[in-house]
């Protein structure tokens, strides 16, 4: 029989670093229903016991303010795992165990491993786990996540806990005459007439209400209105006397009750503090020279320059594997199947375009390792901390650069969850300023569109470059943010409170799983959505193909061309096959009869539904130095920013008819008339801004609560695009770049 167990935890305090220890590489990631937060399942086998264990986002607490709270609640109450094991930061004892005093509220079956012992030991701070057992009525198992010590026995723990028949009495924390008093009859009612006691605890479900928790006030007035009904006019009495008599409110008297008696119970003799307790850390010690004033943001821009130098100059060379093996393929598909509908879908559609994006993965592989490293040793944290100055000047918060971060504030990200990401915004215009702009970032979608730019156009300047970009894109942001904190989004800004993690050496196991599951996302992606989506728009610049008086137009062109010469050269001219060398007389027929076929080839893109289109959209984008093939892959990035290259790799090689050319589509571009650096640079602008991928549209609008947002998204991001995209391009001809 197999054992559900949940792994919850506080951010930060070990629980992803066991959970990949004990499952390694038997585990799968996805998302939960209806949401993007990520959902990590894997197995663990011992003496025989074969237990499932689930991965719940990190969080604080139980209450719905972020999505992470809202669905690592719900897993407790609708799975009901059998047990639940809270991963405690030993070196942050007293912040950790308001959680682990929530889980007790609960009643949920509950183990605490007690992480990070070695970081708190070296603190000064020793802890008596036996006596933190009984207070809490709970085992205490001592772990270390990151070497693995101590998971056999929280594991034998949790199958102990899952073996006992008789159900956990939920903990009963005294708040205080007011609310005490308050909650007696609330469950009284609550009990009387079964209102959502089939899910919940009686008195837990007073608490929330107290707490104003939204998802539970939902779904109390779905069940019975009348007892909802009454229970609010409960918490609003008990609100407006707290207001009279102590200016503050219910949430506020429950949370200092909670955090008081975590300080009660931790000073049984629970902590000791040796007499150097009190000294600098080694994390604050790193942190005066690291987050300082002065050095921090030379010390960010260091670190960026690194991770970028890093990853273009060793990617170099996979990269370069890639696109040979891709020509290589291409080549061999090109001679197998015969010229036709099929060669051209199966070389053009799938491999130069779907293929295109994979030829990056080498560089997405290595970025997601920098990241993966800043982010497990508690860098990105000093970043947010660091930033919230820089943040408030422009009307946002300081938890809003986690959403820039995961958005792919540094390189990488998504948009998707850095939407998501904004639920941690207590107020509403921050939020909206913030998931409105959060799409601006680099994220790993747009990476292979400004690889292949930098490679094609400034290759001896990539590091710069990437830095430039990544500068651009957050200088964009903040100014879009202080235009509408300014006009349509007013309101003063909340107050920013964040707690800074030690500084830890990740680990080479934890490192190899979080690059892999961003780089197997990034390739899923490409063999399913981008590959779907770039063999729509093949068919779309393929079809309807040109007019038979076109066609004949070019025969007659090649019959001339041919007519011109002796049959002796034409003989030479066809029985070519790129080894021998041809005469003077024959060469000069081969490159007009390819000149011929380029015309064709170009001509029927052009009469192509998506070329009528792309060519329409040229007498705007010329402004800003986009073609008409640009622009149907900038049309075509509007599903997904990957398409842009897929799209322009099937373009390019539609219009392709000598063999011997470059597959490489960074070569093509390079020696194509009309792009330049420039261009480039323009399209890098316009690619950094305009409007977000579809679906972090839906997420706008799903988390903003209005279309309007979404659609406000689109348009604007695309026109402000445009705008900067042209200043740059007519800007950079009228100096002469």
């Amino acid at each position: 029989m197999e054992t559900t167990v949940a792994l919850a935890g506080n951010p930060n305090s070990g629980k992803t670093c066991l959970f990949n220890e004990l499952t390694g590489a038997r585990q799968h990631v996805g998302n939960y229903p209806g949401v993007t937060v990520e959902k990590k399942e894997g197995k663990y086998s011992r003496n025989g016991h074969t237990i499932h264990i689930v991965d719940l986002p990190g969080t604080y607490s139980l209450t719905a303010y972020s999505v992470e709270e809202v669905v690592a609640r719900d897993f407790l109450v609708n799975e009901r795992p059998a047990v639940v094991i809270d991963v405690v930061d030993a070196s942050n004892l007293e912040r950790n165990l308001y959680l682990t005093v929530q889980f007790l509220e609960m009643g949920v079956p509950l183990a605490v491993a007690l992480n990070m012992g070695d970081v708190a030991k070296k603190r000064g701070i020793e802890i008596d786990r036996e006596k933190l057992s009984i207070l809490f009525g709970v085992p205490v198992i001592p772990t270390i996540a990151r070497s693995g010590k101590g998971k056999e026995e929280i594991m034998d723990a949790a199958v102990r806990i899952a073996r006992e028949e008789k159900p956990r009495t939920p903990l009963i924390v005294s708040y205080g005459d007011d609310i005490d008093g308050a909650l007696l009859e609330m469950e009284e009612s609550i009990i009387t007439n079964g209102f959502l006691t089939e899910t919940y605890p009686a008195r837990w479900i007073a608490l929330k209400y107290l707490e104003m928790d939204e998802q539970i006030l939902s779904k109390g007035q779905k069940q019975n209105p009348d007892v909802s009904a009454k229970l609010e006019d409960l918490t609003r009495r008990v609100s407006d006397h707290l207001q009279k008599t102590l200016n503050t409110y219910p949430e506020a008297i429950i949370a200092d009750h909670r955090f008081g008696y975590i300080n009660a119970l931790v000073r049984q003799g629970v902590i000791k503090f040796r007499d150097h307790h009190d000294r600098l850390y080694a994390s604050d010690k790193i942190d005066k020279v690291v987050t300082n004033r002065f050095l921090g943001p030379i010390i960010m821009v260091g670190v960026l320059m690194g991770l970028y130098h890093f990853t273009f100059t060793y990617s170099a060379v996979p990269v370069g594997w890639l696109e040979s093996f891709f020509g290589w393929l291409g080549d061999a598909v090109s001679t197998h199947i015969p010229a036709g509908l099929l060669q051209s879908l199966v070389v053009s559609g799938i491999i130069d375009g779907a293929g295109g994006v994979l030829g990056f993965v080498p560089l997405i592989m290595l970025m997601f390792l920098g990241i993966a490293l800043l982010e497990d040793s508690g860098y990105l944290a000093r970043v947010a901390f660091m930033l919230d100055r820089v943040f408030r000047v422009f009307g946002l918060h300081g938890s809003s650069v986690m959403a820039y971060i995961v958005s792919g504030g540094i390189a990488g990200g998504c948009a998707v969850p850095g939407v998501m990401a904004t639920r941690t915004l207590k107020s509403r215009r921050e939020r909206l300023a913030t998931l409105l702009t959060a799409p601006f970032m680099n994220c790993g979608a747009k990476l292979p569109v400004f690889a292949l730019l930098i490679a094609a156009f400034f290759a001896e300047n990539e590091v710069v470059m990437m830095l430039m970009i990544t500068l651009i894109s957050w200088l964009g942001a903040l100014l879009v943010a202080k235009l509408l904190r300014s006009t349509v989004i007013k309101g003063e800004s909340m107050p920013f409170v964040m707690e800074l993690p030690p500084y830890r050496l990740p680990t080479f196991k934890g490192l190899a799983i979080h690059t892999w599951e961003r780089t197997w996302q990034y390739i899923k992606k490409a063999g399913t959505v981008i590959l779907g989506i770039s063999i729509v728009l093949w068919a779309m610049m393929t079809f309807p193909g040109l007019p038979d008086s076109q066609l004949l137009e070019f025969e007659n062109q090649r019959a001339a061309a041919k007519a011109a010469v002796s049959m002796e050269i034409s003989r030479e001219v066809e029985s070519y096959e790129g080894k021998a060398v041809l005469s003077r007389e024959a060469s000069n027929l081969r490159n007009q009869l390819l000149g011929i076929d380029s015309r064709e080839a170009e001509a029927a893109l052009r009469n192509s539904t998506a070329g009528r289109i792309g060519t329409a959209l040229e007498r705007v984008s010329k402004w800003a130095g986009f073609d008409w093939r640009t622009n149907i892959a900038l049309v075509g990035g509007l599903a997904a920013k990957e398409v842009v290259v897929s799209t322009l790799g099937t373009a390019y090689s539609l219009g392709t008819v000598d063999p011997e050319e470059s597959r490489a589509l960074s070569e093509i571009l390079s020696k194509t008339p009309g792009w330049s650096p420039l261009a480039a640079l323009s399209l890098i602008i316009f690619t950094i801004f305009y409007a977000p991928c579809f679906v972090t549209v839906v997420m706008i609008v799903r988390e903003s609560g209005s279309w309007k947002w979404g659609m406000f998204s689109i348009a604007f991001n695309t026109l402000a695009a445009f705008i900067l995209a042209a200043a740059v391009y007519q800007v950079g001809l009228v100096i002469g770049l």
